[in-house]
């Protein structure tokens, strides 16, 4: 259900990643800017530098790993809505790191439309 965009940011300036003070507030800017809802927020300040952080959304969730020694950040978002918000935030995401490069997998939801006809899905994690 929904649609999980996995990115790789090649090429950011290592130092709008390496630390928690820099990154937040871009963060957020593009969270705010997409229309994502942020329920809560947790960041991690690796020693001698690099960020994790993650958002619970209303939507789902946002991720992002950085390693600026070279120049990579790593961003996964979730939204079991539509996706435009999602997609949304990816542009605004890449509009405040400037990565050089831009990798970028979409993944539907595979069962979604047989969930909805009743259908028995394939297994895997989750409920059921």
């Amino acid at each position: 259900m929904g649609i999980h965009l996995i990115a790789e940011f090649i090429g950011v300036e290592g130092e709008k990643i390496a630390r928690v003070r820099k990154m937040r507030p871009m963060v957020e800017r593009a969270i705010k800017g997409s229309g994502l809802k942020a329920f809560s927020s947790s960041y991690h300040q690796f020693k001698p530098y690099g960020v994790s952080c993650v958002y619970l959304l209303r939507e789902s969730h946002l991720a992002l790993h950085s390693w600026p020694e070279v120049n990579y950040l790593a961003v996964d978002i979730f939204s079991c809505e539509t996706g435009e918000k999602a997609w949304k935030a990816l542009e605004l995401l890449k509009r405040e790191f400037s990565p050089r490069r831009v990798k970028v997998r979409a993944v539907k939801g595979m069962e979604y439309e047989k969930l909805l006809r009743g259908e028995k899905g394939t297994g895997g994690a989750g409920r059921g």
